[in-house]
């Protein structure tokens, strides 16, 4: 259906570009933000600039961030030996919600999938091996989602740091469903994969 003002229209196919929204959720987002007072639109306009503006990757991690480096890297009370690689910075916050994980993180930035032409060039697997290399990592826990895209990647990950010497590769259980987002998990079941991971 369109509406009799272009503006209007404008705002509900802007938001039917964002993930999980669809029309029927992006009209009744238009009509919160018209009904809404121009100060919080202005602030709803603000943060999303401000967003673009100063959040970027952390120098090491490749988690999201305002300061340099991020603020779970610059904790000292962290485990920087054990390392958990995940592919997205939402995983950092998925694994994070559990409180069972006192290590550091590496953040891919996706995965392999030669279909849609992400190979290991466009995820961030130089820098994980730069990390290991580094000498101060003991074992590398692979949290990729349990997708298929997500197990090659895993498997990727295994065969290139096989010769690491005194680092141990694990993945986390199968308490996390197979075909699902880490994101979409519950504490308990990421708490639960990540006490169960086994050897590659």
């Amino acid at each position: 259906m369109q509406y009799s003002s272009a503006l209007l229209e404008s705002v509900i196919t802007e938001l039917t570009r964002l993930p999980g929204v669809g029309r029927k959720s992006a009209q009744r987002i238009a009509f919160h933000l018209l009904r809404s007072s121009e100060g919080d639109a202005k602030k709803l306009a603000q943060a999303i600039l401000d967003l673009k503006a100063r959040v970027e990757d952390c120098t090491i991690c490749g988690n999201v961030t305002e300061t340099q480096p991020c603020a779970i890297c610059a904790d000292p009370r962290r485990d920087v030996s054990i390392l958990c690689v995940v592919e997205q910075p939402m995983d950092v916050l998925a694994i994070e919600r559990t409180g069972e994980f006192r290590g550091s993180y590496h953040v891919l930035k996706g995965a392999l999938s030669p279909i849609d032409g992400i190979g290991p060039e466009q995820l961030r697997l130089g820098e994980l091996v730069d990390r290991v290399r580094a000498g101060k990592v003991s074992e590398v826990i692979v949290a990729t989602n349990p997708t298929a895209q997500g197990e090659a990647t895993a498997l990727y990950i295994a065969r290139l740091l096989q010769n690491a010497p005194g680092v141990r590769v694990t993945r986390i259980a199968r308490g996390v469903p197979m075909g699902s987002d880490l994101e979409f998990s519950d504490q308990v079941t990421l708490a639960r994969a990540l006490s169960g991971r086994k050897e590659i």
